[in-house]
């Protein structure tokens, strides 16, 4: 008989032998997906490095093609100026036409309330005929203080508008005339020319080259000219471009090797045939600019002198290289193809001129005649070594700046001192006009803004004038002044300096200095005209109750801090940076509006937060009391209501109020959320808790 092993131990082995599989199978399968993660891996390290070789060799073909491009306007430069149009005086005349009154809010009528809108809001009163009576005279006295208060606002309205009328009127009539006058400086020049007057031909010509469409920015254009008015011949030096203005590399190229670039320098000898080349088509363009201006045919010749000015290799010093010169006389001039020509053999060998041989080693050729051999020498552009270029008042050192103002009294026949930087009481510089009766001590504030000074600065400067019981107080900025200010400042002792003013001053006095790229437009305008909504743009219409007046504000935040100040909007910075938000003109029933583009605030904004403060202006003494039903009307590019926002009344005693803020949720959408915390202070407490300190 034969024997079998127990039921449970062949179970076990059974079990053993399954668990075995089980887990043979899923190393297997950890093992398959292993070698799958490893191969998705490893392709993502190929195609991450076969993109990144991708952006450096497209980087180094951009680069390469980057110098191509300005080794080809090089070359072209003479082709290319040719087809400029001529200078004629006809582009020098100014049209009389001038910016057009607009007053902004100005021109709105304050609106006057209506008795019928206090009666409905005493119609629920159900006390009776007594009641019903008692009600009826609270409307009516309600009524009569808010037509009163209207009233008054409606007159200031018309004051500060007849003021900015008269303003206005000043300004556009010596708009005018400054315009008549240079126009008929402008007819006399031309009939100076027609003379062949020396001075005038030499104006004249200087500005041509001066004013030229015909050459790059990035090439000099420095003039010194005389005019021999016997030989009918105009002589001038111009300055050339530097032996760096031609690109160092030919070109770039990625090594994936290295993981670096590698810049294929260019041939000293191509280099420098590219450099001679530049130099004498500077030189032919020169010429062929003076006689395609000569309108009035006083030119026979032109002999021109190119140099440039740089450190002397031998002595460090700074000194003056001619490196090309000529004497073209208009007969073989005129029959020059120049867009055909060769320049270097033009101006060698068809106009019998001279080229430096080696000019990136400065070797210098015998110049011609010059200018200071003829007669009287008039510059334009740039500056001779050793002499400073006109500074930019908007980028000075603040410090340099008052010192500069301090200067500029001193030069006016006043002692003048910069104050220390604290303790000061507001006072940048302090002056004592020596002359009698009309003289005394003037204290001077400085404001460095590129907008509008705000009145308050105004009005701070008259209080400093009778705390330091002063004479005089004067107000200079880079800026300009709106209405309420030159309004403010009649009948007292104050004056104001605006940018315009402050150049010209500096200027008539033999100090030196510029607002930008050129001298600030005095133009009083109370508003800039803004451009209508685009699809992508909200406006924010605000409405109350009450007469209050108020500045409605806003602030592009990240969190509870303001981006920068130039993310701060209100009157004196109507828009943001990149113009994402804005203030708007309104509309009724609305008194203030903003223009926001939310999908074009900056990435690290989340927040946009509304803001409300009495206007010092119109109400000086008012609080927020007043304030009540507001509300934000969210319209639309075409001006159709979207919806409207509810917001907090404001409280006695306060004069600032956050509004609300919108806030950028998680999916990108934005959310209002109401506000309500209000300042006694106004503005300047409430902006402190966003982090704008105001001085």
């Amino acid at each position: 008989m034969s024997r079998r092993s127990g039921g449970s131990i062949g179970d076990w082995a059974e079990a053993q032998r399954r668990t075995q599989q089980t887990q043979l199978i899923q190393q297997r399968e950890a093992e398959r997906r292993q070698r799958s993660y490893e191969r998705d891996l490893a392709r993502g390290r190929r195609e991450q490095q076969a993109a990144h070789r991708q952006h450096r060799e497209a980087e180094a073909l951009r680069r390469t093609a980057q110098i191509d491009a300005e080794v080809a306007a090089l070359q072209g430069l003479l082709a290319t100026g040719c087809r400029a149009p001529a200078f004629r005086t006809a582009a020098l005349v100014r049209p009389e036409q001038l910016e057009p009154f607009d007053p902004g809010n100005l021109a709105h009528p304050v609106p006057m309330p209506l008795l019928e809108q206090f009666q409905r809001q005493s119609s629920g009163w159900t006390l009776g005929s007594g009641g019903r009576a008692q009600a009826e005279r609270a409307a009516h006295t309600r009524y009569t203080q808010a037509w009163q208060a209207a009233h008054a606002a409606e007159t200031r309205r018309q004051q500060q508008l007849a003021a900015y009328r008269q303003q206005y009127d000043r300004w556009a009539a010596e708009q005018l005339a400054g315009v008549r006058a240079h126009n008929s400086g402008l007819a006399a020049l031309t009939g100076a020319l027609r003379a062949g007057d020396a001075e005038a031909v030499v104006e004249y010509f200087s500005a041509t080259l001066y004013a030229s469409t015909a050459w790059p920015e990035a090439l000099p254009r420095q003039v010194a000219a005389a005019y021999d008015p016997a030989a009918r011949q105009l002589v001038l030096d111009w300055e050339l471009p530097g032996y760096a203005v031609v690109p160092e590399a030919r070109s770039v190229q990625y090594l994936p090797s290295t993981d670096q670039d590698r810049v294929k320098p260019r041939p000293a000898t191509e280099r420098r045939a590219l450099y001679r080349d530049l130099l004498a088509q500077c030189v032919l363009l020169v010429v062929r600019e003076l006689y395609a201006a000569d309108e009035f045919g006083v030119l026979d010749s032109v002999v021109v002198n190119g140099f440039v000015d740089c450190p002397d290799p031998v002595t460090g010093q700074e000194a003056r290289f001619v490196l090309a010169t000529v004497s073209a006389v208009r007969g073989t001039f005129a029959g020059l193809r120049l867009e055909q020509v060769s320049a270097v053999d033009c101006l060698v060998e068809g106009l019998r001129g001279q080229l430096s041989a080696r000019p990136d080693q400065l070797t210098a050729v015998r110049a011609g005649r010059r200018p200071e051999e003829v007669g009287t020498v008039v510059s334009h552009g740039g500056h001779r070594a050793g002499e400073e270029e006109e500074p930019d008042l908007f980028a000075m050192d603040p410090i340099a700046f008052e010192n500069l103002v301090a200067e500029l009294f001193r030069a006016m026949g006043m002692e003048a001192v910069t104050t220390q930087r604290s303790g000061d009481g507001g006072v940048d510089v302090e002056a004592l006009d020596p002359a009698p009766i009309r003289g005394g001590r003037i204290v001077v504030q400085v404001k460095r803004y590129r907008n509008t000074v705000p009145p308050t600065a105004v009005r701070d400067l008259y209080g400093t004038v009778q705390d330091r019981g002063a004479n005089k107080g004067v107000l200079v900025t880079t800026a300009t002044f709106g209405p309420t200010s030159y309004a403010f400042v009649e009948d007292k002792p104050l004056e104001l300096v605006d940018g315009a003013t402050l150049v010209d001053l500096l200027h008539r006095h033999g100090l030196r200095g510029r607002l930008g790229g050129g001298p600030a437009a005095s133009v009083p305008a109370q508003r800039a005209a803004e451009p209508e909504p685009s699809a992508e743009e909200n406006v924010l219409g605000m409405s109350w109750a009450g007469p209050v007046a108020l500045d409605v504000c806003a602030l592009v935040c990240e969190g509870n801090r303001v981006l920068s100040e130039d993310h701060f909007v209100f009157f004196n910075n109507p828009r943001t940076p990149d113009g994402s938000v804005r203030t708007h003109p309104h509309s009724a029933p609305d008194k203030a509006a903003l223009t926001v583009a939310f999908d074009a605030l900056p990435r690290p904004a989340d927040r946009l937060v509304l803001l409300a403060a009495i206007d010092p202006e119109v109400n000086p003494h008012a609080d927020l009391a007043g304030f009540t039903d507001a509300r934000i009307r969210l319209l639309g590019p075409g001006g159709e209501e979207l919806g409207r926002l509810e917001v907090s009344d404001g409280r006695a005693g306060e004069t600032a109020l956050v509004l609300g803020s919108f806030r950028r949720r998680p999916g990108g959408d934005w959310d209002f959320v109401i506000g309500g915390k209000g300042y006694p202070g106004g503005l300047e407490p409430l902006l402190g808790d966003f982090g704008i300190e105001v001085s």
